[in-house]
């Protein structure tokens, strides 16, 4: 089959997201003047090693936010976020942290998800994510569309459980594994791993 979005797909569901999986998921923390808030995006991903930098891209706003949600309010209004690796064994508390709660209910609290603080910027964390990125935003770019945005940072400091230090190498397997993003309403939990090695 072949479609143009504008014209629609004809199928019972949109298969856009599906085709661009799995997608890893950056369960992104802030705090502002209305208090902390912690939510999963799955438009996510490292961008650039040295410095270390990362991405995430925000669609569809709330009536209590002027155009947008409340992560990319609050990375707007403090200039820091935080990126919490998403796994299996926290699955659950990741997907009730994107429920639309009303801005300034925390979703740590809502959801009873333990919080740890950052080192390097004023921010909360997820206490038991198996790994957590501390991020100083560089930049905030809209994107075509109604609230759609993608926000840049650069990590400054780096947080993984010990546990998931095995060998020498991050291996969130001992935390069931990254949970990554499919289509619809489909999750997959990544512990099956091969290595290669690229051509001299």
């Amino acid at each position: 089959m072949f479609y143009r979005p504008e014209n629609g797909h004809g199928l019972p569901h949109n298969p856009f997201n599906a085709l661009i999986a799995p997608r890893p998921i950056g369960w992104i923390s802030t705090r502002g003047p209305q208090g902390d808030n912690l939510a999963p995006y799955s438009f996510f991903n490292a961008v650039a090693y040295v410095p270390p930098q990362v991405m995430f891209a925000s669609t569809s706003a709330k009536p209590d936010r002027k155009g947008t949600k409340d992560s990319v309010a609050q990375i707007i209004e403090t200039g820091v976020f935080c990126v919490n690796i998403a796994t299996g064994d926290l699955r659950d508390q990741v997907n009730a942290s994107s429920a639309p709660l009303a801005a300034g209910i925390s979703e740590f609290d809502a959801a009873g998800i333990a919080a740890a603080e950052c080192e390097t910027i004023a921010c909360p964390r997820v206490a038991g994510a198996a790994a957590a990125l501390e991020c100083r935003m560089t930049r905030v770019v809209p994107l075509a569309g109604e609230a759609n945005y993608v926000v840049f940072g650069v990590v400054t400091g780096v947080h993984i459980r010990d546990d998931c230090v095995v060998n020498g190498r991050f291996d969130p397997r001992p935390a069931g594994g990254w949970i990554a993003r499919l289509g619809y309403r489909d999750y997959a939990a990544v512990t099956d791993l091969f290595e290669m090695e690229r051509p001299a």
